[in-house]
């Protein structure tokens, strides 16, 4: 069975060097024969997180459906922006709401609960925004995904990627090949089961 993932990037800026790595994950995801969704988080605007409007309205309809399509795929692969070396505010709104859904209609439901995760980065420092990889594995892992320990940091990136949404620089090329082909293999191993 092939594996459904679903590509992310925590960016909405015009330009996100993020989701031009999300273009380009898709890409190797999809030459790697997986079935790709990529969203934009934009089609998704979220309040932040506050338990009193979930008490009082339930968890927004956005972070519904979003935890309805993360349920659907058996992997994520994550474009995470830095922000002051750690996790950006987008990006963990989004996980924090969807981890905050427990059923649907009259079952138990966690959407991020066994999901694969793949992380990437994509920065113009040299360390291509892997400090903040740490933070955003640390909370993948707290809301139930497993963590893949591939992942892919994009340096330089405003000069990082060819005309047709490639990497251009062969090593961050081959991390990229990497972690997909990582994810990929658990997710099969995933569908298989």
């Amino acid at each position: 069975m092939t594996p459904r993932i679903l590509v992310l990037p925590g960016s909405n800026r015009n330009g996100s060097f993020n989701a031009a790595l999300a273009a380009a994950a898709s890409l190797e995801l999809a030459g790697q024969g997986a079935d790709v969704s990529r969203i934009s988080l934009a089609d998704y605007p979220l309040p932040l997180v506050d338990e009193n409007l979930k008490n009082e309205t339930g968890v927004p309809e956005n972070a519904v459906k979003l935890g309805h399509l993360i349920a659907a795929h058996s992997g994520v692969f994550l474009c995470c922006p830095e922000y002051n070396s750690s996790i950006p505010p987008l990006l963990k709104n989004m996980i924090d709401w969807v981890s905050l859904i427990t059923r649907d209609g009259d079952r138990a439901f966690k959407p991020w609960q066994g999901r694969y995760v793949a992380l990437g980065s994509a920065s113009n420092g040299k360390l291509g925004g892997i400090r903040g990889l740490y933070h955003v594995r640390s909370v993948m892992v707290n809301v139930g995904t497993q963590v893949i320990s591939e992942q892919c940091a994009v340096s330089g990136a405003a000069d990082a990627f060819e005309a047709d949404g490639r990497l251009k620089d062969e090593r961050t090329q081959a991390m990229l090949t990497n972690t997909c082909k990582s994810l990929i293999r658990h997710c099969a191993m995933m569908t298989a089961g």
